[in-house]
């Protein structure tokens, strides 16, 4: 007579591995979703959450290495701030008071200058490529080794302003005023230099004006002995006089096109 024999139980182990068996990668991946949709709506909701605001800096003091990249500093008194290396990108300084301000190294690439005053400002080695600085003061301003190239300086004024080494390329400077500043191997190519003032100008070293636009732009007294890239038809549309020195082969025209001031 046939007994029967009681049902063979499943191993503990192979059970359990039966159980995550059963369980398909798909089905993973949608748990996986599940808690994913919820942490993506906080760390929209809440973007402290995840990382600190790249604004934060916005309302801080200012302080040598400050990021105030993007921020609204419009209309503000900061004479004589010190912001030696600081990220100044983008940077709305509009109206802004910086006068006697320490920007040595600085990086102010796109930034907002119109009307602003860094008169007398330390900004040796400075970065202000493409700034929009239309009738901004820059008189008495020590820019060494600065670079200005493509920016918006119309009307601007670098009187007295200390320039050595620094690079004007590509600049839009239409009435720019550099009367009285020290200027010496500085890079003027493919400027607009249309009714610049240089009278009075401290000119030394090698300065490339290498496709300057130079209509009406002021050289009486100028020593332009040592320039470059300077050729006849932008002499001609210069306003020089009896005091101008001019490189080697070019001369000065019959009449210059400006009458004495």
């Amino acid at each position: 007579m046939a007994t029967n024999s009681p049902a063979k139980q499943p191993h503990p182990a192979s059970s359990h591995r039966g159980v995550f068996a059963r369980r398909p990668a798909s089905a993973i991946r949608d748990a996986a979703r599940c808690w994913a949709i919820p942490a993506l709506a906080f760390a929209l909701l809440v973007p402290g959450a995840v990382s600190t605001a790249s604004a934060a800096d916005c309302t801080a003091a200012a302080r040598p290495g400050i990021d105030w990249s993007g921020c609204n500093r419009k209309n503000l008194s900061l004479a004589g701030a010190n912001l030696e290396r600081a990220a100044l990108k983008d940077t709305d300084f509009g109206l802004t008071d910086l006068t006697k301000a320490r920007l040595t190294s600085a990086n102010l690439e796109e930034a907002e200058l119109v009307r602003s005053s860094l008169a007398g400002a330390s900004a040796d080695g400075a970065n202000f490529t493409k700034v929009e600085a239309y009738r901004t003061d820059f008189s008495a301003i020590s820019a060494v080794d600065a670079s200005f190239r493509s920016a918006e300086l119309q009307r601007a004024n670098f009187t007295g302003a200390v320039l050595t080494g620094s690079n004007f390329e590509k600049a839009e400077l239409g009435r720019a005023n550099f009367a009285g500043a020290e200027l010496a191997d500085n890079m003027f190519g493919f400027a607009n230099l249309a009714r610049a003032i240089f009278s009075g100008a401290r000119i030394a070293g090698e300065p490339d004006f290498t496709g300057a636009y130079m209509f009406l732009t002021r050289i009486e007294g100028s020593d332009l002995s040592a320039a470059k890239g300077l050729d006849q038809m932008q002499i001609d549309l210069a306003c020089g006089d009896d005091a101008t020195v001019l490189p080697q082969g070019l001369v000065a025209p019959a009449s210059w096109p400006c009458a004495p001031e």
